[in-house]
């Protein structure tokens, strides 16, 4: 006869105990998997309007382009800002991409306005998609527009001298980097939007912020020659970052003075943040 194993009670209580934390792992990770195939959708809708006008990406990268073809040349002749082992062309290339994402990004709010304006808001905000993908799907889509932009400028820079980085997966990590601060942009005008309410508004507080945002950070002169509080205000600037990221990754030569690592980390936490705040305040548009 065989012998019928026996099973002690502390094993009885260990097994429905295990069986119930991979239910909870596998709800988990199918909520997870559930949230980014929605944000994908509305950002694989949203981006298919780059296809019906790409002439506003051509547009968007005239302001870039000068920056890159007279300022950066120029500077680059007079060598008057320290830039270490670049050249000022190289040092400042990462920037100029920082800025046209930038530029383009911090006025995705207006769409959000008109939407409301056309009723197709109404429908979006009907739909079973949480208010979160929601956000995130339209917000991924402004980094999927900036992706050609970034391949111009870089195009552009290798014609003009620029030395970049021929490392495929740094090149590709500066694309990701790209498209994680223009979604982070994209949100932060998605809350203004959301408060102001009006087009004209936005397009007021847009131009007063773009600014301050753009020269208190490091994108055309490094932090160690800014005043004081000049400095302050450019480590709260998730632009600092954004280009901290960029100059490391794109740039054959350039490093990183926060660390890749940190940057990524920095800007991906305010880009969650944003996603909270926007997601709540989305409703808000309507009234």
């Amino acid at each position: 006869m065989g012998v019928v194993p026996t099973v002690t009670s502390q094993e009885h209580d260990a097994r429905p105990a295990v069986s119930v934390e991979k239910g909870l792992e596998l709800q988990w990770a199918k909520a997870v998997g559930n949230f980014i195939y929605k944000a994908l959708v509305v950002a694989e809708m949203e981006a298919r309007k780059v296809r019906r006008d790409p002439i506003e990406l051509i547009m968007r990268s005239a302001g870039p382009v000068f920056w890159l073809l007279v300022f950066g040349q120029v500077l680059n002749r007079a060598r008057v800002i320290p830039t270490g082992n670049l050249s000022y062309l190289d040092y400042m290339t990462p920037g100029i991409l920082a800025q046209g994402m930038l530029f383009t990004a911090i006025f995705y709010g207006i769409a959000t306005i008109w939407e409301r304006d056309l009723g197709i808001l109404h429908k979006f905000l009907a739909s079973p998609v949480p208010r979160a993908a929601l956000v995130a799907g339209k917000a991924l889509s402004a980094g999927v527009r900036a992706i050609p932009q970034a391949l111009a400028i870089g195009l552009l820079g290798v014609l003009v001298g620029v030395h970049i980085n021929p490392n495929p997966l740094a090149l590709l990590g500066a694309l990701l980097t790209i498209v994680l601060s223009s979604a982070l942009f994209a949100m932060f005008s998605l809350i203004i939007a959301c408060i102001v309410k009006r087009g004209e508004r936005l397009v007021g507080i847009n131009q007063v912020i773009i600014m301050p945002l753009f020269f208190a950070s490091n994108a055309i002169y490094p932090i160690s020659i800014m005043p004081e509080w000049l400095k302050v205000l450019s480590h709260i600037n998730p632009l600092t970052y954004t280009v901290d990221a960029l100059r490391a990754m794109m740039v054959e030569g350039g490093h990183s003075q926060f660390g890749v690592g940190w940057d990524i980390l920095i800007l991906a936490g305010i880009t969650v943040f944003f996603n909270l705040i926007a997601s709540r305040l989305y409703q808000r548009i309507l009234t």
